[in-house]
């Protein structure tokens, strides 16, 4: 149950209340607000009086549904909005890690010259051996900061796990929370503690419910700026890296209020099919995109099959803008 409180209510019958219903406190758009499971569906009597509005809601997606706030949120990512009434495709780039200043300058530069506002570039990398690169840490993190303050962009990095989280939130713009750490409490409730972007994407064996319900974890902490990301599911198909979840994405629109962005760079595994996925993700009118570009992708240290290389990467992005125009949206 999600309950606003009434304006004349004070702190100490706020702390009473939280207490009593063993509940979440936070303020959103000015109210204090508390939160509760989904299990309570009736307003116990006692607190009558002390509420101004209330759900009952059917589940424990709760401050992330449309149930609650039917319009979408709004997140600023930079000097660009993302999700709300802009009507905004935000289309992030950059290379799959950061491996050098030159080859992340190189990244930035081109960012830059495309009229984009987002640099994307992994430092700690959750790889699946352990002889894999796994990132440069905080050396990376800080030539993403440079970028940042050379080129005038907003720069996002994933968290590989909570032990590294508090040099995530000081030297990036959006914390991207990867698929593999998207079920690492640790980590989100850090995200939580912070009012920056919070990117969450999709675990690849994570049922939809799963996915809205970690955001919350990030919500219900007083973090309102979560965005969701879609990055490709395991089935059975073993002849692309994962499938792209549109109809999840359908269903993501339809009842929950965040933003919305897809990776079809993870999701098919393979260059050639990232541009078609991703003409098919903005025809929804969605609220990003996340896509992997790097200046000679044979020799990246991480998912080399997948990068565009930066022509690749400009025809697609001006390719986009076609398909953006036609469903009333703007590649930014």
């Amino acid at each position: 149950m999600i309950i606003h409180l009434k304006e004349s209510i004070n702190a100490q019958r706020i702390n009473e209340l939280t207490q009593e219903l063993k509940a979440f406190h936070i303020k959103y758009l000015g109210k204090d607000v508390l939160i509760t499971g989904s299990s309570l569906k009736s307003l116990p009597s006692t607190i009558e009086n002390d509420v101004d509005q209330f759900w009952a809601m059917d589940s424990d997606i709760q401050l992330a549904s449309k149930t609650y706030q039917s319009e979408k949120r709004s997140v600023q990512m930079g000097n660009i909005t993302i999700g709300g009434s802009t009507n905004n495709t935000v289309l992030i780039g950059g290379p799959c890690s950061v491996e050098s200043e030159e080859q992340i300058r190189s990244s930035a530069e081109l960012i830059q010259s495309l009229g984009l506002s987002v640099l994307r570039g992994g430092c700690y990398k959750p790889r699946t051996s352990p002889y894999s690169f796994q990132g440069m840490g905080l050396e990376g993190l800080k030539l993403l900061a440079k970028m940042r303050e050379d080129y005038g962009l907003a720069v996002i990095t994933e968290a590989r796990d909570a032990t590294h989280i508090d040099e995530i939130i000081e030297h990036t713009d959006i914390i991207q929370v990867g698929a593999k750490a998207m079920y690492d409490q640790g980590i989100l409730r850090a995200c939580a503690k912070t009012q920056k972007p919070v990117l969450i994407k999709r675990g690849f064996g994570t049922t939809l419910q799963e996915f809205v319900q970690a955001s919350e974890f990030v919500l219900s902490g007083g973090n309102p700026n979560v965005v969701l990301c879609e990055r490709g599911i395991r089935t059975f198909e073993t002849k692309t890296r994962f499938t792209l979840d549109l109809c999840g994405v359908a269903w993501l629109q339809e009842y929950t209020n965040l933003p919305i962005v897809l990776d079809p760079s993870h999701a098919m595994g393979y260059a050639y099919g990232v541009a078609p996925l991703a003409k098919a993700c903005t025809a929804m009118g969605i609220d990003g995109l996340l896509i992997e570009a790097h200046p000679n992708p044979k020799v990246a240290k991480s998912d080399a099959s997948q990068q565009l290389n930066y022509e690749e990467f400009t025809t697609l992005k001006r390719d986009l803008q076609i398909v953006a125009n036609a469903v009333g949206y703007n590649i930014v």
